[in-house]
């Protein structure tokens, strides 16, 4: 939620209502103050062991009068994955669904029609169908590399430009020349120098992380931070409370310890793809929509994630 709707004291509510339709028993609806969001009719009160829930859209003009109010719970977080709308509910059981809105093509007649199933994680999990990514599908990319970097990883197949970046020394150019992604490198050799001026290494990830997609991607593994061996002249305890402390100062970076320079290198790649395919991925209209009216969600703010309670669907 945006920090003006918290200032408005706006809340965001999943509400479900029961109403007279043999068919669509249920009206569910997202609401945030007096606007609806998304109003859907819906079979059952909850998909549980159904799997999918077959849904369809109900505009306010159309609605048959509800017949009683089943529940309204809050909603902790609301964001879209690839072509899904993903709710995480405050409350401890049945609290994670999301919505998929597909596009189809009708068989035998021009134009299209809309599908919209609601899934929930038990759901998603009890049944065996075959893995699919969210940011499947291979994409062209475009990698700016920094001036500084004497070394650079090698990425084959992909457009690489050299250029002085503003931070970091790999970054993910989007179709206007942006920045979507930005990777600081380190050898194990860099991290150890860094942890002798913290707090300078500090303002270099805060830049960093300013960043939606950023990254700090280590040429090692973490266990050779705590090998007194190859770390001689640092106490292990102290290396150990540094490496944690970035990660708390900076909860929006990810650490990636990569291992080595190959691993490392082809992290990146993969994460820049992942990257490049999500920001071409464009929402279904209505994601959107719902997702601009409900504020600043938290697939722009990594740093603003709330804690939800309990563990079970």
């Amino acid at each position: 939620m945006s920090e003006s709707s918290k200032e408005k004291g706006e809340a965001t509510f999943f509400v479900l209502e029961e109403v007279h339709d043999s068919r669509f028993p249920y009206r569910l609806t997202i609401r945030k103050g007096d606007k609806v969001l998304l109003g859907l009719r819906v079979q059952d009160r909850w998909p549980g062991q159904r799997g999918n829930v077959f849904c369809i859209r109900e505009e306010r003009g159309s609605w048959i009068s509800p017949h009683k109010e089943l529940e309204r719970v809050p909603i902790l977080l609301m964001k879209r994955l690839g072509k899904r709308l993903s709710l995480v509910l405050d409350r401890a059981q049945r609290k994670r669904c999301d919505f998929l809105f597909l596009t189809k093509k009708y068989r035998t007649k021009e134009g299209e029609y809309e599908q919209i199933f609601w899934r929930t994680q038990k759901a998603l999990t009890s049944h065996r169908t075959r893995a699919k990514l969210s940011t499947s599908g291979a994409c062209s990319i475009n990698i700016l590399v920094d001036t500084s970097e004497r070394y650079p990883w090698k990425f084959q197949g992909c457009q690489v430009t050299r250029q002085k970046l503003p931070v970091g020394d790999y970054a993910l150019a989007g179709e206007k020349g942006e920045l979507l992604a930005i990777v600081e490198r380190k050898t194990m050799e860099n991290m150890l120098t860094d942890f002798a001026k913290m707090p300078a290494f500090h303002q270099q990830l805060s830049e960093l992380s300013s960043y939606r997609h950023c990254a700090l991607v280590i040429e090692a593994n973490y266990a050779d931070f705590l090998n007194p061996a190859k770390v001689p002249y640092c106490r292990p305890s102290f290396v150990s409370m540094a490496i944690a402390e970035i990660s708390a100062l900076h909860p929006g970076l990810l650490v990636v310890f990569a291992g080595n320079r190959k691993l490392a290198q082809e992290w990146t790649l993969r994460f820049f793809r992942a990257v490049q395919a999500h920001s071409l991925d464009k929402p279904h209209p209505k994601v959107a929509e719902v997702l601009e009216h409900y504020g600043k969600s938290m697939e722009e703010d990594p740093n603003g994630a709330p804690s939800a309670k309990g563990t079970e669907d």
